[in-house]
């Protein structure tokens, strides 16, 4: 396991987040539950020295400045995750323009630069950008645990469901942190 470790980087998808959109309600209750468990998370890579890279939406801003999308996503609504979950100066920083955290963004230069070939990757829509990072992942060769407790869909079955597709075809393991 300390092998793994050593290879390891945690990747926080789209958790800076305005909610502000249809069902966006739906995907905030749901972060809220989630919210405890990427704490414990964040706390794990901590404690093992792993890197932690937010990959986020960039809201037209086109910042790779957190605090600029932060800015801009905070709301009364959303102020209670964000304040806890929120980058810190240590903590990598990217913005995607579309749902792979993959797609467009320096994230594969980075990992191949810190040397980390297994992702523990977390956030929000697990049915969207978490699904699409870790199809993604895996067809470069990373290796997956998707900690199903650590991400969040608007909808239950279509969470439960992109599950299964990264368990059965990506080979990610899905146990809970």
């Amino acid at each position: 396991m300390h092998d793994q470790l050593s290879n390891t980087a945690i990747l926080f998808i789209d958790l800076i987040n305005d909610f502000q959109f249809e069902g966006g309600e739906k995907l905030l209750t749901h972060t809220e539950s989630i919210l405890p468990n990427l704490l414990k998370l964040r706390q794990f890579a901590d404690e093992q020295k792993l890197p932690i890279i937010y990959i986020n939406d960039h809201y037209q801003l086109w910042q790779s400045e957190p605090n600029v999308i932060l800015n801009h996503c905070l709301n009364p609504a959303n102020k209670h995750i964000i304040q806890q979950i929120k980058p810190r100066k240590t903590d990598y920083f990217l913005i995607k323009p579309q749902h792979s955290a993959f797609y467009q963004t320096p994230l594969h230069s980075l990992l191949k630069e810190l040397g980390r070939t297994h992702l523990i990757i977390a956030g929000i829509a697990g049915d969207i950008c978490i699904l699409f990072t870790a199809k993604d992942a895996h067809t470069q060769a990373f290796t997956l645990h998707i900690p199903k407790n650590c991400i969040a869909s608007e909808q239950e079955d279509r969470n439960k469901y992109a599950l299964y597709l990264m368990e059965s075809v990506m080979k990610a393991n899905i146990e809970p942190i």
